[in-house]
């Protein structure tokens, strides 16, 4: 109920926005609203979506890893999930793009993001079919794929995409950490699999922290 509940208020929530232009604006992530303190965008922007095809593969990839998340950490467990790494995810590019106050973002991606790495952290052997691709492939696999394009999208801006890859990025290692704290057994019987699949992580850590390389 709590999955379908999610699901039908973030359509309603999307349609507003789709419909409502002044709507749209006041509640989407962007760095200057949020820096005035207008704190609710950290989570607002996770209900609006830019357009139809975007609400529905959140929300597909929602309905699908949804369940094996609540599964390993019940219900509240996966709200704490998913609205933490909404959360930090948007306050990832608060943090990145600072400087930059015309940013703006919008989606539910960070936290179907967290809702997904969790599932992987627990069952790093889980097999993912992707679009067009008609072999399965394993979860800590995937997440080293995702993981690593993020972090090359994010340090090259000139590839401009139209992703918001930060925000995926903090909500993904929101629920990788959450995962892993909960469950710390199931982290170090699967040490070496999340080892692979942080290590663009910590790579994209040693660029922004040490090397400042985009605020």
């Amino acid at each position: 109920m709590i999955l379908y509940a999610i699901i039908i208020i973030t359509a309603l929530i999307s349609m507003k926005g789709f419909q409502d232009f002044a709507f749209f604006e006041k509640y989407k992530f962007s760095v200057s609203g949020v820096q005035r303190g207008e704190y609710i965008r950290l989570v607002s922007a996770g209900f609006l979506h830019a357009n139809w095809m975007h609400l529905i593969f959140n929300m597909l990839t929602l309905y699908f890893f949804a369940p094996i998340a609540i599964q390993a950490f019940g219900d509240l467990g996966s709200l704490i999930i998913y609205f933490g790494s909404m959360i930090l995810g948007n306050a990832f590019c608060l943090y990145l793009y600072k400087n930059i106050p015309y940013y703006s973002a919008i989606g539910a991606s960070g936290a179907v993001s967290g809702i997904l790495f969790a599932a992987i952290a627990i069952f790093p052997f889980l097999d993912l079919f992707l679009f067009f691709i008609p072999i399965p492939i394993k979860g800590y696999i995937f997440g080293f794929f995702y993981f690593g394009y993020s972090v090359y999208m994010m340090l090259n801006p000139s590839q401009n995409d139209n992703i918001g890859h930060a925000a995926h990025l903090g909500g993904a290692f929101f629920g990788l950490v959450y995962a892993v704290g909960l469950q710390p057994e199931v982290a170090s019987e699967h040490a070496i699999q999340l080892g692979i699949m942080a290590l663009p992580l910590i790579y994209l850590g040693y660029q922004v922290f040490v090397n400042k390389r985009i605020n």
